[in-house]
């Protein structure tokens, strides 16, 4: 199995490296602090991609995002929302998963299964939010998914084996969720890549395009 994780070494990415590893599988890690590699920086993903242009692979895993982008905190009401607090965040949640797919989505195989799947939330489900607030980060997630859907589309007449799927990983014990987890039930993220890794074992081209929890569940958009 070729596998490429970009956020390696962010906690569910080294996760899912190492879980993969064990598995046998042939792992390429890609990130911002170890290879350079930034999904808001269109120039280094394009490098990146261009370096293995010549691979294909079986996985590939975006294990990118952030709650918290330049310091800005999850806003509690409307009227803390902030503009540029607001694009940094789809810059980084949404933009950049959409030119990840762009640069790395045909280096999937085509001529065997392969899937791209990539970290969403459960908050950026519209239908399953009760709570309000987290404006900013709900709104990137939500797009996201909305990108990964419309791919997954193109991609159904690009690459007929491809999946694309957006996983929500559950409330993941990492420094991304360490300061709003404690009234929340938390996995390790260890615990969170092999389930993960379960249900993108458990896919068929006709899940493409989906929105999966780690236990397999569809989320509602």
């Amino acid at each position: 199995m070729q596998a490429l994780v970009i956020g390696a070494t962010g906690g569910i990415g080294a996760a899912l490296c190492d879980r993969l590893r064990d598995a046998g599988a042939d792992v390429t890690g890609l990130s911002r602090s170890a290879d350079g590699l930034d999904v808001t920086d269109p120039d280094t993903l394009h490098d990146h991609a261009a370096r293995l242009s010549d691979r294909r692979f079986d996985l590939i895993f975006n294990a990118t995002g952030a709650l918290v982008v330049g310091g800005h905190q999850p806003e509690k009401t409307m009227d803390a929302v902030d503009a540029q607090a607001m694009a940094a965040q789809f810059a980084l949640n949404a933009t950049g998963v959409a030119l990840v797919i762009a640069h790395f989505a045909p280096l999937l195989a085509s001529d065997r299964r392969s899937v791209l799947a990539s970290l969403s939330a459960r908050v950026g489900s519209i239908g399953d939010n009760g709570l309000g607030g987290w404006v900013s980060y709900r709104a990137a997630k939500a797009a996201q998914n909305q990108i990964i859907r419309t791919a997954a589309i193109e991609y159904r007449r690009r690459n007929r084996h491809a999946i694309l799927v957006a996983l929500h990983p559950g409330t993941v014990e990492t420094p991304l969720t360490a300061r709003y987890a404690a009234r929340y039930p938390t996995i390790t993220p260890d615990d969170s890549a092999r389930a993960l890794l379960a249900v993108i074992d458990s896919l068929t081209p006709d899940d493409t395009g989906s929105f999966r929890d780690w236990k397999g569940q569809v989320v509602p958009w």
